[in-house]
């Protein structure tokens, strides 16, 4: 993925799919799903050197894994500014998912977040997408 605007796009687009398929579409939490997965491509692609990839799978919790090429764990700001562009990503996400977190790997970075099914849909979906 090359820009912010076109990583974010098939970010969502891709979640958005992986949602229907599995049936969680239905509640405005999936648009929460859709929601963090831009923050997380977008911090990826502002601050780490692109996306290199977005990993969706279901079961007891949707968790969203986001790849990118940056070893430096995240942190949120301690407090965003009302108004002021920026730093409002992770707390975007802190509010919207129930559980998120990043670990380093090899090459870069995994910033994951976890909705739980129930929020999600009343049936459990089949695995990975």
């Amino acid at each position: 993925m090359r820009s912010v605007r076109g990583a974010v796009a098939k970010g969502r687009d891709f979640t958005r799919q992986a949602l229907r398929d599995w049936g969680w579409d239905c509640r405005e939490s999936a648009e929460d799903a859709v929601l963090v997965v831009s923050e997380l491509v977008t911090n990826a692609a502002l601050h780490a050197h692109g996306c290199h990839e977005l990993v969706l799978t279901a079961g007891e919790t949707l968790h969203i894994d986001v790849l990118d090429g940056e070893k430096v764990l995240p942190s949120p700001r301690a407090v965003p500014r009302p108004g002021v562009p920026g730093g409002h990503g992770l707390h975007i996400v802190q509010r919207l998912s129930d559980r998120w977190g990043s670990y380093a790997h090899a090459t870069g970075k995994v910033v994951w977040a976890e909705i739980e099914a129930s929020r999600l849909a009343s049936r459990r979906p089949p695995g990975p997408h």
